[in-house]
């Protein structure tokens, strides 16, 4: 059995890597639709196909990793996966590139449960909670891989290009780590995904977790589009915002364990709600470069502990494991993540971006309320969490 130590670092390394792969595709969506001269709905349609791969990949997975074990499923998925990267970039028209990422959004719902699975498992051998330390990784490599767009875009390298270099090193990434990823135990008879119809407190956290998600999903894909719309911002600083709030989101989720302790996970969702709000209302009523930057670092910030906080109270239910309970509630708020972005370009269609952020500020709003309406019903799921 490797060690604790070698095989975190291994599971991070692979989160890593999906976050790498997401962010460098997120990092070059103004591009992918400067070069297939897409509008704004245009692009929310083509946005549309990440989630319904992801929705098709939902029960493929879960199904996958029951029958195979997560181990293989990382080990093929993903390769597949950076191999569809690749392909993001060479698409020659709209119709080449619908299909590609179907298969992009279902490789990466594949991998996400599969990793995650593997999560879970290194949770029950060392009995600490560490999901949140991965989930921060992920969220660092988004900010990388914006970071690295950024300076693909400076050297005048196309999507093509700079998605294969990231190919080549996510399967390296894939095969050094994949030697300390180890078969996890089979503790259900069911299926590898279970659903059943959650409770009061799992539909709270639930819906908590789909208004931040759709916030965070409208904030990967959209952050460079509304620089370089409504900020109006010089060519090489549009992904300014989306680098501002990746880091800010990175930060704060490493961050998140610490504060819990000395504030609670109540008043932290509170919080992160009215940061989400009050950012994007900032850069709606003025979007300038400087404002909007500092908005977005907010908004960074609110969502940052919105997942591992939710995440965390509901793997306390009394009523369901810990497994089946984040099943539930990550299904909800995927949903969030997947309905978000499309959302937008729609909207934004009809009315301007602006519009659209504006409403998903309300999100914010949202997590408010739900946070602080019954808040004895999140006590009980908060007491043992350290």
């Amino acid at each position: 059995m490797h060690s604790f130590g070698k095989r975190k670092l291994a599971l991070g390394s692979l989160f890593f890597f999906l976050g790498l792969c997401f962010g460098s595709w997120a990092s070059r969506i103004p591009d992918i639709q400067s070069n297939f001269d897409l509008s704004e709905g245009e692009l929310g349609s083509l946005l549309l196909c990440l989630p319904f791969g992801s929705l098709i990949g939902l029960p493929i997975a879960g199904w996958l990793v029951h029958q195979y074990g997560s181990k293989v499923v990382i080990t093929i998925g993903g390769i597949f996966y950076a191999v569809s990267l690749a392909l993001v970039g060479w698409s020659p028209s709209p119709w080449v590139l619908v299909p590609i990422l179907v298969f992009f959004g279902l490789l990466g719902n594949v991998m996400n449960i599969a990793v995650n699975t593997q999560a879970i498992a290194l949770e029950d051998d060392v009995g600490k909670s560490i999901i949140a330390t991965f989930h921060g990784l992920w969220s660092s490599a988004g900010f990388v891989g914006a970071g690295v767009g950024a300076g693909m875009i400076l050297l005048s390298l196309n999507p093509a290009i700079h998605f294969s270099i990231i190919m080549g090193f996510s399967v390296l990434v894939l095969l050094t780590a994949r030697p300390f990823i180890v078969k996890e135990k089979n503790t259900h008879a069911g299926g590898g995904l279970i659903i059943k119809k959650p409770d009061d407190l799992l539909l709270r956290v639930g819906m908590i977790s789909f208004l931040g998600m759709m916030c965070e999903g409208c904030m990967f894909d959209w952050s460079g589009v509304y620089f370089k719309k409504v900020v109006m911002a010089d060519p090489s600083w549009v992904i300014t915002g989306y680098v501002v709030f990746m880091g800010a989101m990175s930060s704060g989720r490493f961050l998140s364990d610490l504060l819990t302790r000395k504030i609670g996970k109540i008043k932290i969702i509170r919080f992160s709600g009215f940061l989400i709000f009050t950012g994007l209302a900032i850069a709606v009523l003025f979007p300038t470069f400087w404002v909007s930057t500092f908005a977005f670092l907010l908004v960074g910030f609110g969502v940052a502990a919105i997942v591992p906080m939710s995440y965390s109270i509901a793997g306390r239910s009394r009523l369901y494991s810990p497994g089946v309970a984040l099943a539930l509630v990550s299904t909800i708020a995927f949903f969030g993540f997947l309905i978000g972005p499309p959302l937008i370009g729609f909207i934004a269609d009809i009315f301007n971006l602006q519009v659209s952020f504006a409403l998903i500020a309300l999100n914010g709003l949202g997590i408010m309320i739900l946070s602080s309406y019954r808040k004895e019903v999140f006590e009980v799921n908060t007491q043992k969490l350290s």
